[in-house]
């Protein structure tokens, strides 16, 4: 049954059915659940082979639980390559990376955000059109710098090339535009410096953009493949995604051996994701809205 109202305006304004919501609502709910599932068909099934044997990997029909559970094959990946190696180089270029990643790009931001200097404006999009600028174009360059840097072939070379991000610059300067610019004149007024507005004031109520921007750096850097191919020659430098090629080309045909390896490799980045998750979310929900 219908409710009627009637509006100011001399007409009726329908309130639905509730059953009918709920029922859409069901509906809705039914869809995006189905669409979920299946966009993590690919993720079982890569779970699913890396506990079986060889020759169990591509049998049809697809036999998703094992009839024997072989985690033994996360015990042999470990011992056909140095991936402890691999992970530790990857933990420390990643961590590293999205800390200082979150330092500068945070300082800066609030820079262009809240303080008023003189070309402001014109050295911000300077810098943010650098994120228009492919890779490919500075790649030599920027090796024969590292190189006479004497950073080549050490993983100080991968963080000294990500520590500074212009993207993260412009996603922390767009989340504190939101923040009213009153609370940092009253902090001035109060004898609070400029440091200590940012780390008392700007970085508290930032907690959903240092997510989302820890989540991407970490992700990206996690995920790197190009840049340690190109500045890490030692096998003792090497990252995950460039020790899975190795992997790959030395295992080619144990694709279970390979999907242990692959789920391995993608842990890190899924734990980074479920514990941040909350404010990522949360800056999605509340981009559209100013302080």
């Amino acid at each position: 049954m219908r409710q009627v109202f009637t509006g100011s305006s001399g007409r009726q304004i329908r309130k639905d059915n509730p059953v009918l919501a709920l029922i859409g609502k069901i509906i809705l709910y039914i869809v995006l659940i189905s669409v979920s599932l299946f966009t993590l068909i690919p993720f079982v099934w890569m779970i699913s082979s890396s506990l079986k044997l060889d020759r169990e990997v591509f049998v049809y029909p697809i036999r998703w639980i094992p009839e024997t559970f072989h985690w033994e094959n996360y015990s042999l990946i470990w011992q056909k390559v140095p991936l402890l190696t691999y992970f530790k180089n990857t933990a420390f270029i990643a961590i590293v990376v999205t800390c200082l990643q979150t330092l500068t790009s945070s300082f800066a931001a609030y820079a262009f955000a809240k303080l008023q200097f003189k070309g402001r404006d014109v050295l911000f999009m300077a810098y943010i059109a650098t994120i228009a600028v492919p890779w490919q174009a500075y790649m030599l360059p920027q090796f024969i710098m590292m190189r006479s840097m004497g950073l080549y072939d050490t993983l100080w070379a991968m963080v000294v090339l990500q520590a500074f991000s212009a993207f993260g610059v412009f996603l922390m300067r767009q989340f504190y535009q939101s923040i009213p610019t009153d609370l940092c004149e009253a902090a001035r007024i109060d004898g609070l410096s400029e440091y200590g507005i940012w780390a008392r004031i700007m970085l508290p109520l930032s907690k959903a953009a240092i997510a989302t921007l820890v989540i991407f750096t970490f992700v990206g850097t996690w995920n790197d493949y190009m840049g340690p191919m190109i500045y890490l020659t030692r096998d003792i430098n090497k990252t995950v995604q460039v020790g899975l090629r190795r992997f790959i080309q030395e295992n080619s045909s144990d694709y279970h051996l390979i999907m242990a390896a692959s789920l391995c490799s993608l842990l890190p980045v899924s734990i980074v994701f479920l514990t941040l998750q909350k404010y990522f979310i949360e800056g999605i929900a509340t981009s559209g809205l100013k302080g």
